[in-house]
């Protein structure tokens, strides 16, 4: 017979529809052909495939190859499709048993020698083959990432001829059931560290154990970058589905996954030079950006200023939501996003030695105009600012160490247990009837709140978040409902709100 039919999958954001590829033979002038929307890599498949068969030890056929790649209003990219063509034209040729193909799923890249290459989006793709109860034979490389899925038969090869010997019954391959242990987690880095700074410590603290994003306002080298980065120190382990939702994402990224790097919280970085598109993702493949990256995990942009007020816009729509649909001229990809953001800035332009007190050279002027740079939309989706001032010198010399990121992160977890058994989800992800439910205040306590919402000039999306971090600092005191004393703390969290008041 001279049609063949071979399974594999293409990538569609974070779906991996099946792609049927059949392929053709027919007398005539030899010719390779490939249909089915294919992009460049997956045209340039023909000369790999003609080379790794025929460096194998095989025959490739003399005849008018037709390959299709069914359906084919599904673009296909990157190499994958190499080892499914491959077989599909020794299949079509009588060299590979067809009925042994309908069984499996194959992916990867080869060379022009008939090795496998390691390709990207193997997750989205397992997770499919292991819904269709059919069996994976992937490159090596990427075996460990496919036995994330739990049950999924997973057959790793190493070239082109050891997957023809398996299908011939020559060769079995052997079945690959390595088992990745979640452990706990040990960071190189530990709260203690931190020297004074006791209100950000308790900023810190608040924001891990709602979820709430938080900016630190403050002069250079007063510890922002370095509070920032022990965020993650505190923060709850993942659970499994948690894991899998950001090891998927990483697995159809540019980098890749990391299975060593399985059960990590993610915690992304991008420079102030970064644009739209790499914060929250697209380009011709619509590929995750940082924010998708940083699902389940911690975004930290330093130097909050500088990035650009539209890059910084983009933001808005991904905070309130927690995803991001992205929309191109051939494709659309709707990617989650529920990140937290913790930013670094300066509270003015020159920032050596300012700390809004007289040793201050800029004016009052020029220090409005640079936390201008933030839109007051995007400011406003930010539940806790803080003032990070300079550390004072008995803090640095004492030797009293501070209470460490085990003892915090205990707090957190018992804080987010309450709110899981209360409403089932961290008080950031409450919605506004939501609020109304959980975050009641007592009669005095509105005043005081309808009072600070007058005089600070706060939104309506001010005034929920308020109450959500007030809602957080109940939980970590243990408290059934929200005090006084709780309300005026997450008041007294909204640095930005006071100066632009009081420069207004």
């Amino acid at each position: 017979m001279s049609l063949a039919i071979v399974y594999s999958r293409s990538n569609a954001g974070l779906d991996s529809p099946l792609v049927s590829v059949e392929v053709h033979l027919a007398n005539g002038l030899p010719s390779f052909s490939i249909v089915g929307m294919p992009e460049t890599a997956v045209k340039e498949s023909r000369d790999r495939v003609r080379a790794a068969i025929i460096n194998s030890g095989l025959n490739f056929p003399v005849k008018r190859i037709t390959v299709n790649l069914a359906p084919a209003d599904i673009p296909k990219d990157g190499g994958r499709f190499d080892l499914p063509i491959a077989l599909g034209i020794l299949a079509a040729s009588e060299q590979v048993p067809q009925e042994q193909l309908t069984g499996y799923e194959f992916l990867g890249e080869l060379s022009l020698g008939g090795h496998l290459r390691g390709v990207r989006g193997v997750l989205p793709t397992a997770v499919k083959a292991h819904s269709m109860r059919r069996k994976l034979i992937l490159p090596l490389d990427n075996a460990d990432e496919a036995c994330l899925i739990k049950g999924l038969k997973v057959y790793p090869a190493r070239n082109l001829q050891e997957v023809v010997k398996h299908l011939q019954g020559d060769e079995a391959l052997p079945r690959w059931e390595q088992t990745i242990q979640v452990q706990a987690q040990r960071y190189p880095v530990d709260l203690a560290d931190v020297k004074g700074q006791f209100q950000a410590r308790r900023a810190l603290e608040i924001a891990a154990a709602g979820g709430h994003n938080l900016l630190m306002v403050g002069p250079p080298g007063t510890g922002k970058t370095m509070l920032a980065s022990r965020l993650v120190t505190i923060l709850p382990d993942l659970s499994e589905q948690e894991a899998l939702e950001s090891a998927t994402i990483a697995s159809i990224s540019h980098q890749g996954f990391d299975v060593s790097r399985w059960g990590q919280r993610p915690v992304r970085e991008p420079h102030h030079t970064s644009s739209g598109v790499a914060l929250v993702g697209g380009g011709s493949q619509v590929l995750p950006g940082e924010i998708s990256l940083a699902h389940h995990g911690v975004l930290f942009l330093d130097e909050l200023t500088e990035f650009e007020r539209k890059t910084l816009d983009t933001l808005r729509e991904p905070l309130e939501t927690g995803k991001i649909t992205l929309s191109r001229a051939a494709r659309q990809a709707t990617y989650p996003a529920q990140f937290q953001l913790v930013a670094a800035m300066n509270p003015c332009p020159q920032g050596r030695a300012c700390d809004f007190q007289t040793n201050c050279e800029c004016t009052p002027e020029q220090q409005k105009r640079h936390r201008m740079r933030i839109s007051a939309p995007f400011l406003d989706r930010i539940d806790l600012q803080v003032d990070v001032p300079r550390v004072r010198q008995e803090d640095l010399q004492s030797l009293v160490v501070a209470e460490g990121s085990v003892e915090v992160r205990s707090r957190v977890e018992r804080a987010r247990e309450r709110q899981q058994r209360r409403q089932h989800k961290i008080n950031n992800q409450l919605a506004g009837s939501e609020v109304n439910q959980y975050c009641t205040l007592s009669k005095k306590d509105q005043n005081l709140l309808s009072h600070a919402m007058e005089q600070f000039k706060l939104s309506a999306r001010a005034y929920h978040r308020i109450l959500k971090v007030a809602r957080t600092i109940a939980d970590l005191a243990e408290s059934e409902g929200i005090q006084t004393k709780h309300l005026s703390e997450a008041l007294s969290y909204r640095a930005l709100d006071r100066l632009a008041a009081m420069s207004a």
